[in-house]
């Protein structure tokens, strides 16, 4: 058995672009389009879910993060 929550039950996140993408590394221009997010104040609603996480780090200096 796993102990995952189940999306349903995780509190949403709030996922802003701050910065541009232009210049960045092409990973990090997947993981942000992977979030959701197109331009800059463009924000994305999410499930609090350790993969999102993992994204959010892995670009976290082109977003902002809150809770929603």
């Amino acid at each position: 058995m796993t102990n995952a929550k189940s999306p349903s039950k995780t509190k949403p996140i709030k996922v802003t672009l701050v910065k541009s993408m232009f210049g960045q590394l092409k990973s990090h221009r997947a993981t942000v389009k992977g979030l959701g997010l197109r331009r800059i104040r463009d924000t994305a609603t999410l499930a609090d879910t350790p993969e999102v996480r993992g994204m959010i780090r892995a670009s976290g200096h082109l977003l902002k993060v809150e809770e929603a």
